[in-house]
């Protein structure tokens, strides 16, 4: 059986019991992540583009802690709560991931948590 690796999302609602990301294998998956810091405090409160650079920044880093880098993610989720503002999203995604082209989708949802969240990212890599 393939050893699990995790990593702490040490943000406000660690209590419902989940991490920020699991490695299995050669299998990465990252959770929903968002643009927030550990106390809670949410970053670019109306700046979708902001927003998600920030939800990257935390799901490469979560990546690369596990072994992983932006090189083997071969997928991303991103959450709009407004899809029409989706180029801002999808900016940010392009220069992460550019040159990687990860299968992606873009789903509109109602809301967060948090009702300033107006970007969610999930992220899968595959280490070889």
């Amino acid at each position: 059986m393939d050893e699990i690796s995790r990593v702490p999302s040490n943000r406000p609602w660690d209590p419902v019991g989940y991490s920020r990301a699991t490695r299995v294998g050669d299998t990465i998956e990252v959770a929903g992540t968002t643009s927030m810091l550990p106390d809670g405090t949410v970053l670019h409160p109306g700046d979708m583009y902001k927003q998600a650079q920030e939800c990257f920044r935390i799901v490469v880093e979560a990546i690369t802690q596990l072994g992983g880098s932006v090189e083997s993610v071969v997928r991303t989720r991103m959450f709009l709560t407004d899809i029409t503002r989706w180029e801002e999203a999808g900016k940010a995604h392009r220069e992460v991931f550019g040159e990687v082209l990860p299968v992606s989708s873009m789903l509109e949802v109602s809301q967060f948590l948090n009702p300033e969240f107006l970007v969610e990212v999930e992220a899968r890599a595959i280490v070889r």
